[in-house]
């Protein structure tokens, strides 16, 4: 197939572009050229910036593709813009949207996407921007009959990922813990979630391609290894040989010290991350997610140690805050209880 993806030169677009080459697909990016992406191997190369609408939807509609995955649709006017540049010129548009998206609290755990409703509060902007997104969407599925399909993935990580921790430490995790250092986890740690790896993520993606029963659907993709929270914190330790020391603290709180950081934290992750496949694999029959926790986490490892990596000293001073706060207040609570 004739494939065009938007965007390319994030870690789960590389890893899409690398598994649609793999099985045989001709694959072109667009992007703004800005990054070297050595990874994509035999893609060819389109440069511009969606940004630029009228721009980008006049030379998008000299073109024909079997597919466009559009990696960097973010809010309802990117989604607009998507259909006027490929509304009749591409066999189908697949879309990435997030879990974010759906209402909190869910319908149904393990979440199914049928009896789920879209997120429709501006107070959480991204899951909003999401949710107005997909509206539009369904919108062009249903009036103009549109071959969408829209995708959600959850959390997920991989090598290159910069999302990874309750305040996206990253290597910071690692270092943290080697350096005895406690790590802040949001409530009790045991809120329930599936953590979800890139390739699993991208085979998802070269399934659903082409593939007509995913024609003006909707399907979240995500594993489905049942973990917690905090896990994600004691697997680092145990790959590392050291027991992290974990400290909690409320995800009110930690929206409160840092709004930009932790607003998901309280508004999507206090939630179970728990999501039912099924209707992936009535699509993609065969599909499974096979990356568990450990051996995700490992190649994680494995990339930090193989390249020079920096904590996000910001990011670490305001752990060691939080820190620092969660102590004074648990002497305080202390000293109440014995007065």
């Amino acid at each position: 197939m004739k494939i065009l993806l938007l965007g390319g030169t994030g870690v789960i677009s590389r890893e899409i572009v690398r598994q649609l080459i793999t099985a045989g697909n001709e694959v072109t990016v667009f992007n703004r050229g800005s990054k070297n992406l050595p990874s994509i191997g035999a893609a060819r190369q389109l440069i511009g910036d969606r940004r630029n609408r009228a721009e980008f939807e006049a030379g998008m509609r000299q073109t024909r593709y079997d597919v466009v995955i559009d990696m960097i649709c973010f809010n309802a006017d990117d989604a607009r813009s998507t259909i006027r540049a490929f509304g009749g010129n591409a066999g189908q548009i697949i879309v990435t949207s997030s879990v974010a998206a759906y209402k909190r609290p869910y319908r149904s755990v393990p979440t199914e996407e049928a009896k789920e409703a879209l997120w429709d509060d501006p107070v959480f902007p991204y899951a909003f921007d999401k949710a107005e997104m997909e509206r539009v969407l369904q919108d062009a599925i249903l009036r103009e009959k549109l071959p969408i399909t829209i995708v959600r993935p959850s959390l997920t990580y991989g090598p290159g990922a910069a999302n990874i921790g309750v305040l996206r430490q990253n290597y910071g995790i690692v270092d943290r813990i080697r350096r005895g250092k406690p790590l802040v986890m949001f409530g009790d740690g045991s809120t329930p979630w599936s953590f979800t790896f890139v390739p699993d993520l991208a085979r998802a993606y070269v399934g659903l391609a082409g593939n007509p029963k995913s024609f003006g659907e909707d399907f979240h993709v995500t594993s489905e290894d049942r973990n917690v929270w905090e896990d994600l914190y004691l697997e680092f330790g145990r790959l590392v040989g050291i027991k992290p020391e974990i400290i909690h603290l409320p995800s009110e709180l930690l929206r409160k010290a840092a709004p930009n950081l932790c607003s998901h934290l309280y508004f999507e992750k206090t939630y179970p991350g728990l999501f039912d496949n099924t209707k992936l694999r009535s699509a993609i029959p065969d599909f499974r997610t096979e990356i568990s926790l450990h051996e995700g986490l490992k190649s994680i490892l494995a990339w930090y140690e193989a390249e020079a990596h920096e904590v996000d000293q910001e990011k670490d001073a305001l752990e060691d805050r939080l820190v620092e706060i969660h102590r004074d207040l648990s002497g305080q609570l202390t000293d109440l209880y014995v007065k």
